[in-house]
């Protein structure tokens, strides 16, 4: 998560320096951080591009570009050519999908699930000296590993023992990150706090089972 004002100096640069800033709402989007339909809102800054997939079709093969009139307009004249593009089933998905998360608040679930979820960890954390840091908004988090909390030595191979050992208790997440010791969390919006209790309950096995083998 960057500090407050971090995407408005980026931005800011970009544009100094005659760029474009893109938003790649591919994960982030849809108002999966809880506050806002798209994560870049969180930062009060607008892009000159937005892209989006995965999420949007709910399963369906779709993804799509909003840019400002600006930029398409430097298309004008130009080829670009799209076997698949407005496929009319994976529109109608799209749409469907944007209905369904404002008429069923996917957003506020997202947020109030998400919170549920991460003070679950954090107070995993308190327990789990594997954990070292807990971090994300709504239901996008992750679960950073380390070896000692003073040194912050990453639990690569850790992390991938407890996806393994989620993966016996019936949770499947992944590892990812920098140093591939970050536990990443990124369920379905319509998540409830009983999917979020078991899952922080299978990570505490996972983990406590880690920790009892090294004593």
């Amino acid at each position: 998560v960057p500090p407050p004002d971090y995407l408005k100096i980026i931005y800011e640069a970009v544009r100094k320096a005659g760029g474009l800033c893109i938003a790649d709402e591919v994960q982030a989007g849809l108002g999966r951080t809880g506050e806002a339909f798209w994560a870049f809102e969180n930062w009060d800054v607008v892009p000159d591009m937005v892209t989006m997939a995965k999420g949007i079709g709910n399963g369906a093969a779709l993804g799509a570009v909003v840019t400002r009139m600006s930029v398409a307009k430097g298309l004008a004249g130009r080829l670009h050519f799209n076997t698949f593009g407005g496929n009319p089933v994976a529109a109608a998905a799209g749409l469907a999908t944007l209905d369904a998360i404002e008429a069923e608040s996917l957003r506020e679930n997202a947020r109030n699930v998400g919170g549920h979820l991460k003070n679950r960890l954090l107070e995993m954390q308190e327990r789990r000296q594997l954990i070292g840091e807990v971090r994300g908004m709504g239901l996008m988090l992750g679960v950073e590993l380390v070896r000692d909390r003073q040194t912050q030595e990453p639990a690569r191979d850790e992390a991938h023992e407890v996806v393994e050992r989620a993966k016996e208790h019936g949770l499947l997440v992944g590892a990812s990150g920098i140093f591939g010791n970050t536990i990443r969390l990124t369920p379905p919006l319509c998540f409830t706090k009983d999917d979020a209790d078991f899952t922080a309950d299978c990570l505490d096995r996972a983990l406590a089972e880690i920790e009892s083998r090294t004593r």
